[in-house]
């Protein structure tokens, strides 16, 4: 399928690994002109190299922090107008609630939350005045089944898609629409961050609890982040114009409800 996306230009944030790079890889197959943020240089740089390599697309790279005023900024600078925003950062580490305090609350709500939000507040009024615009926040499965020990994902990615809810019915009758994807157990580095967490807590080695989460998922596996990339590609494309405010969770079967 021709996704309609030649020659659109999109910011991609949190893209030299994971997730992230896997929808920045994923556009720039279908001929988007991608600016792809992180904010380590030499990583950034290699991932970038990589996909220019197996696509043939224009990429940039900007090394910057978006979870500060100052990185958005220059983000910003070198594009200010993109047709398809995706944003994603890093989550806040597990733990027990009653150790963080409410410096660690405000960096959670920055990074996962209010970074967002700001980035869309930048840019969607310029989607709007064209009649397009695609935006993707790359949240967490966690919030439709929130994970004890990840207290402070849940609740800044859940401000964020109560943010979101509102505000997407707002834009897409001009073409502007805004979606979540929600990943479950994607094979990344974030996944074994989240799995030592675990082990920790119940006094266990991480190599058995990744196998048990592997065992325990309906496909009995982690999801690739390919996979990831490929949804990401489809909710920007042109075809993809009356998909917004929805969470779509890409989990392998492991939420175990109906909504």
């Amino acid at each position: 399928m021709d996704l309609g996306l030649k020659g659109r230009s999109a910011i991609v944030c949190g893209a030299s690994r994971g997730l992230g790079r896997a929808c920045a890889e994923s556009l720039a197959r279908e001929g988007v002109n991608v600016v792809m943020a992180a904010r380590r240089p030499e990583v950034l740089e290699q991932a970038a190299k990589e996909i220019r390599a197996r696509t043939g697309a224009a990429i940039k790279t900007v090394p910057v922090d978006v979870t500060t005023p100052a990185g958005r900024g220059v983000l910003l600078s070198i594009l200010s107008d993109p047709d398809i925003l995706v944003t994603n950062a890093g989550g806040p580490p597990p733990g027990d609630f009653r150790d963080w305090d409410r410096a660690q609350w405000i960096k959670a709500l920055d990074a996962n939350m209010l970074t967002p939000i700001e980035l869309i507040k930048a840019t969607v009024d310029q989607m709007i005045a064209r009649k397009f615009g695609r935006i993707v926040n790359i949240t967490s499965a966690a919030v439709k089944a929130p994970i004890d020990t990840l207290g402070l994902s849940n609740g800044a990615r859940a401000g964020l898609t109560g943010f979101v809810a509102g505000l997407a019915r707002q834009t897409v009758r001009h073409n502007v629409t805004i979606n979540n994807l929600l990943p479950g157990p994607f094979d990344t580095d974030r996944l074994r961050v989240t799995m030592e967490g675990q082990a920790k807590a119940q006094g266990i080695g991480v190599d058995e609890v990744l196998d048990r989460r592997r065992q325990a998922n309906p496909a009995g596996r982690f999801g690739d982040p390919a996979e990831f990339g490929d949804a990401c590609a489809y909710l920007c494309s042109a075809q993809a114009g009356f998909i917004t405010g929805q969470n779509l969770l890409i989990d392998g079967g492991a939420f175990p409800g109906t909504l």
